[in-house]
C-alpha cells in the first residue's frame, strides 16, 4: 500500500473524527482525545482514540497542525477580543519599558566610556574589548560609543 493510498484509508476509516478535529482545529480549541471524544457521536473515551494506531496517528497529525498554526499566527490558545487587547497592551507597555531601559544603560555607557576616556583611560578600555570584537561593534550600532575626531597636540620646547 502506497502512502497517498494510506492516507485515504485513514480518511476513510472514520470521516467523523475528521470532520471533529476539523472543527476543533478551526475554533483553536486544544486538540485533545478527551476534547474529541466529547464532540465525536460514537466514541465516548479518550482511550478508544489513543489505543487504535489509525485513530491516534490521526490525533498527532491534527494536533501538530495545530502547533504550526498556532506557532505561525504568534500566540498560544484562544483569546477573546478583549484578552487579545489586553496582552497587546500588556506587549507594548513591556517593550516601552526595555526601550527606556535601553536608552538609559547607553546613556549611561556613553558618559561612562567619556569619562574614561577624559582621564586617559580609553586605550585600556579598547585594550579589555580588543577579543569582544562582536561586543564593540554592537555597542557602535546602539551608538554607545563616543565618537570624536582626536587631535594630537603641539609638541612641547624645553625651557
Amino acid at each position: 500500500m502506497d502512502n497517498d493510498s494510506l492516507q485515504q484509508a485513514t480518511r476513510d476509516c472514520d470521516p467523523e473524527m475528521r470532520r471533529v478535529l476539523d472543527d476543533l482545529l478551526s475554533r483553536d480549541e486544544d486538540i485533545t482525545a478527551r476534547a474529541v471524544a466529547r464532540l465525536h457521536p460514537q466514541i465516548k473515551a479518550a482511550s478508544s482514540i489513543t489505543r487504535s494506531k489509525e485513530r491516534s496517528r490521526m490525533l498527532a497529525q491534527y494536533q501538530e497542525r495545530q502547533a504550526e498554526f498556532r506557532r505561525w499566527r504568534g500566540r498560544p490558545g484562544k483569546l477573546s477580543g478583549d484578552a487579545a487587547a489586553s496582552a497587546l497592551a500588556d506587549r507594548d507597555v513591556r517593550i516601552a519599558e526595555l526601550e527606556s531601559q535601553v536608552a538609559l544603560l547607553t546613556a549611561s555607557h556613553v558618559a561612562m566610556i567619556r569619562a574614561v576616556g577624559e582621564l586617559g583611560g580609553f586605550s585600556k578600555w579598547a585594550q579589555f574589548y580588543e577579543s569582544y570584537s562582536g561586543s564593540r561593534d554592537q555597542l557602535a550600532q546602539l551608538g554607545a560609543l563616543p565618537e570624536a575626531t582626536v587631535e594630537s597636540l603641539p609638541q612641547r620646547r624645553p625651557k
